[in-house]
């Protein structure tokens, strides 16, 4: 995560799974607020989650040796370098063949932690132990 840009390591929470996502969206985002998080069931992967009332729809992220791309959007994958021009191409809709609900505005994770960091603290520990699965 390290080599990616500001945009994805402020919107990367890491391990937290999809219950605490709907939360954390919820509560301090509105239609279009993004944020990526780790997969809960494939290895390596990210999810890219928006929220798009009354849902939060979520987007596997997959990376390979060309690059990422989302899983399954669909033959002739697009790839890109990095997480980063992938989700900027997502925002700006310069992704061919790729479709997702409009990314407008990064859930910041800085901003979540300054807001109620106790509260986030315990979201990541509950949601670890919950057993969801995405």
């Amino acid at each position: 995560m390290e080599q990616e840009g500001m945009l994805v390591q402020s919107v990367y929470y890491g391990r937290i799974g999809s219950e605490a996502t709907e939360r954390l969206l919820e509560r301090f985002g509105r239609d279009g607020s993004f944020l990526l998080r780790d997969s809960d069931t494939m290895q390596g992967a990210y999810c890219l989650c928006v929220r798009k009332t009354p849902f939060v729809h979520t987007y596997r992220l997959v990376g390979s040796a060309d690059g990422w791309c989302l899983e399954n959007s669909g033959v002739g994958q697009q790839r890109f370098r990095t997480l980063e021009t992938l989700i900027e191409s997502c925002r700006t809709g310069t992704a061919s063949g790729v479709r997702t609900v409009p990314l407008l505005d990064p859930l910041d994770r800085t901003q979540i932690q300054a807001v109620s960091s106790a509260e986030f603290a315990y979201m990541e520990m509950s949601s670890s132990s919950s057993g969801s699965v995405t």
